[in-house]
């Protein structure tokens, strides 16, 4: 755990964005990021490591979560601004669909779909 895993979880309880500056090994160096915490544990990866779970909103929309070890973070600062949980989900987009003799229909495609079927 890093020395500000109290506050980190504070963050979290609260709904405050931090400022996180972190080693990162795409940028093959340290960068700072504003972030929403989202958790701390294992989450998605099944690598035995724990993580500090962040919303990054500098990244790109479909690669926003940061998973970091402890010793990636280098320091984090809780800000006094409020983030929105409902900000960590993509909103399905409506799209217009024509079935063979039909009427055209709004549906609704996850970005996830998007993505695969090149909406």
């Amino acid at each position: 755990m890093i020395p500000k895993h109290a506050q980190f979880i504070a963050a979290i309880k609260e709904k405050k964005k931090v400022s996180v500056r972190f080693y990162s090994h795409a940028d093959g160096g340290v960068v700072d990021r504003i972030c929403a915490p989202m958790s701390y544990g294992a989450g998605e990866l099944h690598d035995g490591l724990n993580r500090y779970w962040l919303w990054d909103y500098a990244s790109a929309p479909e690669s926003r979560t940061l998973g970091l070890v402890p010793q990636q973070i280098v320091d984090l600062q809780v800000l006094g601004e409020l983030f929105d949980p409902t900000e960590f989900t993509t909103k399905p987009s409506l799209v217009s669909v024509t079935p063979a003799g039909g009427s055209p229909a709004a549906i609704a495609v996850p970005p996830a779909v998007r993505q695969v079927i090149k909406l």
